[in-house]
């Protein structure tokens, strides 16, 4: 009897939750109102902007949404609150969250090679937003789940615990299908010839990359392919469509040249200043800071932490900022959380800088008990945290090490280590017909010729004509 009320009352709430797709005109399932996609994305948006932080170039902010806003207010949704972010990751990818937020990487950016090529990703970004298609996914997960709330799915209890790469965010990362992929170009296609951008540069995103993640220079599969799906015939089916379009409705602005000016001085790849690291030894310039983390454990530099885990993926060390304004109000915050047995507090020896704090502790989350050691330094006019810890059962293993690895923080001074620059784009014009392998003979750049081709969507073995302008990338 229980087993058919539920089964009834999930048949009533997928009647009651279908609604007419605005950009299809079909119905469909769908549990979540419009109300709810804005709250989500508003919701969302800070924290990708602290995960990823924004490209500082407030010109090139401008320009991306100065090129997405218009197609989205001639949509089938313009009221929702459209906003377009350049965010600072070197990763090829473009994503959408519901509500109206669109994102776009610099990495993505340094391999269009128009205006039109950018637009045709704006279009495709803004029709998974217009189509719903996020939305219509968390309703199917809704379903299947019978109600569970989102962003409940199973984890390891450790990785829930210590919340590495932003797990929470990972919901709104799922993989779209084929028919929302065929659904999302077609309404990509009808925002670019809305702009009058020239559609016939859409197929070439596809074709780069295609080519990008067939590996010239190690490259992995770009996370836009990974996230967006690409069967083998899709640059044939939109080459289809654009084919059985009248010619004069194709589009005419491709700005080619105007593009890469824009691109010039773009930084390339990952960015030294926000640190780096030389092996287990992580680095930081403009924070004028270095630790180094036990040899075998995986790190991570990102944005909001510095991460290294144990190879058993039972200890964890993180290096965080403090919003406390001293290292002293910091340890006393940390002590006084719901669930925290601190320790006796330390003042470890660390003459270099104004003031350090260090405490054992342990922790109770769920089922589990944490132990570890925290450490609070001034430097910088900041406050950072080092928290080393895992669960009680196998802490003894890692303490010696983990503890170990705190007490190198230290003040970095090495010359070399604090000047070092990131690798940037630069627009050069080629002075007389030549390959880009003959090119890269002939200039200096820390990338291969294979690399530098693929860069530009053009074959290495392909002539340059005298005048073209060409990015290329330069740095240590």
């Amino acid at each position: 009897m229980h087993r058919r009320s539920l089964t009834l009352a999930l048949l009533m709430a997928a009647l009651s939750g279908c609604a007419i797709n605005p950009a299809t005109g079909r119905r469909e399932l769908m549990m979540i109102s419009e109300s709810q996609e804005i709250a989500m994305g508003r919701e969302y948006d800070p924290q990708i902007v602290a995960e990823m932080g924004l490209v500082p170039d407030s010109a090139l902010q401008r320009y991306v949404a100065a090129l997405g806003m218009p197609m989205a207010a001639k949509s089938e949704r313009p009221n929702l609150p459209w906003t377009f972010r350049v965010v600072d990751d070197p990763i090829v990818n473009a994503f959408a969250v519901p509500g109206g937020f669109i994102y776009i990487t610099r990495g993505i950016l340094a391999h269009f090679n128009s205006e039109a090529q950018l637009v045709a990703v704006l279009g495709h970004e803004i029709g998974h937003v217009t189509a719903r298609h996020s939305a219509a996914q968390m309703s199917r997960q809704q379903l299947a789940q019978a109600g569970l709330a989102l962003g409940s799915i199973a984890s390891e209890r450790f990785a829930q615990v210590a919340n590495i790469g932003g797990a929470g965010l990972g919901v709104l990362f799922l993989k779209y299908g084929r028919d929302d992929e065929t659904q999302a170009d077609a309404l990509g296609l009808r925002y670019m010839r809305q702009s009058n951008h020239d559609v016939r540069e859409m197929p070439g995103v596809y074709a780069m990359l295609a080519t990008l993640s067939g590996g010239a220079g190690g490259r992995a599969t770009p996370d836009w392919l990974s996230t967006h799906p690409a069967p083998e015939d899709r640059q044939a089916r939109i080459q289809r469509a654009i084919a059985a379009m009248p010619q004069d409705s194709l589009g005419s602005l491709i700005e080619r040249e105007s593009y890469l000016q824009r691109l010039n001085g773009l930084v390339y790849g990952n960015n030294p200043r926000q640190g780096y690291f030389v092996g287990q030894r992580f680095n930081h310039p403009d924070l004028r800071f270095t630790l180094t983390f036990p040899e075998g454990w995986a790190t991570q530099n990102a944005t909001q932490a510095v991460t290294a885990m144990s190879a058993s993926k039972d200890a964890i060390i993180q290096l965080t900022l403090s919003r406390a304004p001293s290292a002293d109000s910091a340890a006393r915050a940390f002590a006084a959380q719901q669930g925290v047995q601190a320790g006796a507090i330390v003042r470890p020896a660390l003459t270099a800088f104004a003031s350090s704090v260090a405490l054992p502790f342990a922790a109770v989350i769920e089922a589990d008990t944490l132990r570890g050691r925290v450490l609070f330094l001034e430097h910088g006019g900041l406050v950072l945290q080092l928290l080393a810890y895992g669960p009680s059962t196998g802490w003894a293993s890692h303490q010696v090490v983990a503890e170990r690895a705190l007490g190198t923080f230290a003040v970095l001074t090495d010359r070399a280590a604090l000047e070092v620059q990131p690798r940037r784009l630069q627009i050069v014009r080629v002075d007389r017909a030549m390959t880009m392998q003959q090119l890269r003979a002939a200039r200096t750049s820390p990338l291969s010729a294979e690399q530098l081709a693929l860069l530009n969507q053009v074959r290495v073995d392909e002539v340059l004509t005298v005048g073209r302008s060409v990015k290329w990338v330069v740095g240590q």
